[in-house]
């Protein structure tokens, strides 16, 4: 659709390095432009390893502290907000500021968004509405997060013809080894909200591209309380994977034309 190029958030975890990765194999270098969005609460190892990340694919690399932009909602808040306690409000805000970010970056310059939220995220509504799902494009869409470890070693360690990133290590050992958060929040990690990703996507895939019943997936050993919930988060997601950017469809069973269900209903147990 003649965009000069593609910018993306680049949090030093291993989706937006490899939604980076993936974009520079097929745009080149030049096109892409990642942007370091840091808040309080992003670690040192996170700033170091999304540089590392952009030096070694040769991109455009900035950074864009949003500190200033999420104080001045607090305070703008503060006074409605007062006497309630700090929940996920606060970390969507902070996820939707750098959805803005990037877009007015997109405004001015021409680049198209991309999204870096994988199929795990996207099936159970671990996404921001307007923050990090905001965008033209979703490199990692139908891709589980077990998926994306994968492809992060498989490309560090091969460089098929045809590409146009640079050949070796393109992301770095740490990214791959290191427990995902989206530092929202002091210590944050991907486990205190979900299922380890194993168990998870095993599930998912049992719910979405198999259409397992209960007593099915119960009999690969996860507890009939794990899949009831990890079902109702699947089913709740709906309306935010409505409002979603297109993207790569992979499997039989993407999000978008292939799975279908309703916005809003009343069933909320699996059979």
């Amino acid at each position: 659709n003649h965009f000069p190029g593609v910018v993306l958030g680049m949090s030093g975890g291993i989706d937006s390095a490899v939604s980076a990765a993936v974009a520079v194999d097929a745009l080149g270098a030049d096109k892409v432009h990642c942007v370091m969005m840091p808040s309080r609460f992003t670690g040192d190892e996170s700033l170091d390893d999304a540089k590392q990340c952009a030096d070694a694919l040769g991109v455009r690399y900035d950074s864009v502290a949003i500190k200033p932009a999420v104080e001045s909602y607090e305070t703008m808040l503060g006074g409605l907000f007062e006497g309630t306690e700090v929940d996920t409000t606060e970390e969507n805000i902070q996820a939707r500021i750098r959805g803005v970010t990037l877009m007015a970056l997109s405004n001015k310059f021409g680049a198209m968004v991309l999204t870096t939220g994988n199929k795990s995220e996207m099936s159970v509504g671990y996404a921001t509405l307007y923050g990090d799902m905001c965008g033209g494009f979703s490199v990692l869409k139908d891709v589980y997060k077990m998926d994306v470890f994968a492809l992060c070693r498989w490309r560090n360690e091969n460089f098929p013809e045809g590409l146009k990133g640079p050949d070796g290590l393109v992301m770095p050992e740490r990214i791959i080894t290191k427990p995902p958060s989206a530092e929202l929040r002091p210590d944050q990690k991907d486990e205190d909200s979900l299922p380890p990703y194993e168990q998870l996507d095993d599930i998912l895939q049992c719910l979405i591209e198999h259409e397992m019943g209960l007593d099915e997936i119960t009999s690969r050993g996860h507890a009939p309380e794990v899949v009831q919930r990890i079902w109702q988060m699947l089913d709740l997601a709906e309306y935010k994977r409505r409002q979603a950017p297109p993207g790569v469809k992979l499997s039989s069973r993407a999000f978008g034309k292939d799975r279908r269900y309703p916005i809003t209903n009343t069933f909320r147990k699996i059979i």
